[in-house]
């Protein structure tokens, strides 16, 4: 019998963060399916969470807690796949480490995840990118530090996790500016910054002061932003900015809304999802294809290298009324 709790806490604490270098939220969500399933074992095994076997979570009772997710707590296939990935994430972690368990981690890691519908992206257009970046109020300490946030984050299309914890050693500020952004897996990578990019963030530095945690983002104590700071801050901008700009108040407004209007913005400049995949940091070019069923340039081209199918020529003649009338009644008569 293998003891699960010594596993998932390896797992959590030192395989997730240390090899690989997953962000503080993926392993937060880790954390919450596992406590999901955990609480679902123990009502169905009648077992303390600590004292389970590795044997005891098997292919039918994960299966049991994916259906309990989606029929008790009303979640959505996409939760359902997400609660199904860390779990998956798990079991192939065991299983270079319990070859003696790997019938039954096979016949989990079996378990198909569930089509789900693939909507488009949102993403903001021009003038409600000039209208959020207008928002913040440049003769405050946090309308500078704010400005530069929302500039950096448009400008790179930085996850959230990779903005808040980028540090001050990062930016490069001179005759090329850029930054160095520290992505998913610990991949790296440089990117070019805009002159206005560059501007509003000089201002910042210029009022940030001195704090004792070497990223580049506070907040007013002087500690590190946070994620939800950060979320919060912007949907604040937007608020403010759909007073002047109406079609914001429609919008769904996230920070990662703000990484998909930077791909859009990449895309429509270099019609090429390879340098949108560079730019994001994208793993897979895959992942960026999503993009291109939102941008209807490629299809515009499509349309217009084709060649449609001609109609007959034939011009309309209204018949005269009375005539029409006459050659009904001589239908109805035959």
């Amino acid at each position: 019998m293998i003891a699960i709790a010594p596993l998932i806490t390896d797992f959590l604490q030192n395989f997730l963060p240390n090899q690989r270098g997953v962000s503080p939220h993926t392993r937060e969500t880790y954390a919450i399916s596992f406590l999901l399933l955990f609480e679902f074992a123990h009502q169905k095994l009648n077992t303390a969470p600590s004292a389970m076997r590795l044997e005891q979570i098997d292919a039918p009772l994960v299966i049991s807690f994916l259906d309990h997710l989606e029929q008790n707590r009303h979640n959505a296939p996409k939760t359902r796949n997400v609660r199904l990935a860390a779990i998956k994430s798990f079991f192939r972690f065991v299983e270079h480490r319990r070859p003696d368990a790997l019938e039954q981690i096979h016949r989990t890691l079996a378990i198909p995840a569930k089509k789900t519908d693939s909507p488009l992206v949102p993403y903001f257009y021009k003038d409600e990118i000039e209208a959020i970046l207008d928002a913040p109020d440049p003769r405050t300490r946090d309308g500078i530090r704010d400005r530069a946030m929302l500039h950096l984050a448009l400008a790179t299309g930085m996850r959230v996790s990779e903005l808040v914890g980028l540090r001050f050693t990062d930016l490069t500020l001179g005759s090329e500016p850029s930054v160095l952004i520290h992505g998913k897996g610990r991949k790296q990578r440089v990117l070019p910054l805009w002159k206005e990019t560059t501007v509003a963030l000089s201002a910042w530095l210029a009022v940030r002061g001195d704090v004792a945690v070497p990223e580049l983002f506070v907040n007013a104590r002087g500690e590190k932003l946070t994620r939800w700071g950060f979320q919060y801050i912007l949907k604040k901008h937007a608020k403010k900015a759909s007073r002047k700009c109406v079609s914001l108040s429609s919008k769904q407004v996230s920070p990662h809304v703000l990484r998909h209007t930077c791909a859009m913005v990449v895309l429509q400049a270099t019609g090429d999802t390879r340098k949108v995949a560079l730019w994001l940091g994208h793993q897979h070019i895959q992942t960026t294809e999503i993009y291109t069923r939102q941008d209807p340039t490629e299809k515009l081209e499509a349309i217009n290298a084709i060649v449609p199918p001609k109609l007959r020529k034939g011009t309309f003649r209204q018949e005269d009324k009375l005539v029409a009338m006459l050659r009904e009644a001589t239908l109805c008569r035959a």
